[in-house]
């Protein structure tokens, strides 16, 4: 069950920072192959590339695993400007998703 959904996200995150399985493996320090084989069920990461993996994307384990956040990457971006406004700014933005989500 895990296995699937740990190749599946990758092939997910992977496709959405539009990089090959090829050059993600060599950022990550692998072989070319290495990526590849994980979205084919083929293997599994260790917990050390794992948490490399998480590093390249930019998220955390549990984001990771977060399957309600379909782009974490965008969402802690969002998030991380969020942070730098001030409380009325952040209160315009929360109305105008209030009236996105109509």
């Amino acid at each position: 069950m895990y296995e699937k959904y740990l190749s599946e996200r990758i092939a997910k995150l992977r496709t959405m920072k539009k990089v090959s399985a090829r050059d993600m493996s060599l950022s990550i320090g692998q072989n070319e192959n290495y990526i590849n084989h994980i979205e084919n069920g083929k293997s599994m990461p260790s917990m050390q590339v794992f948490f490399y993996i998480c590093e390249y994307f930019n998220i955390s384990p549990k984001e990771f695993f977060d399957e309600k956040t379909i782009n974490p990457p965008l969402i802690k971006a969002v998030i991380d400007d969020l942070n730098q406004l001030d409380e009325k700014q952040i209160m315009n933005i929360h109305e105008l998703i209030k009236g996105l989500r109509k």
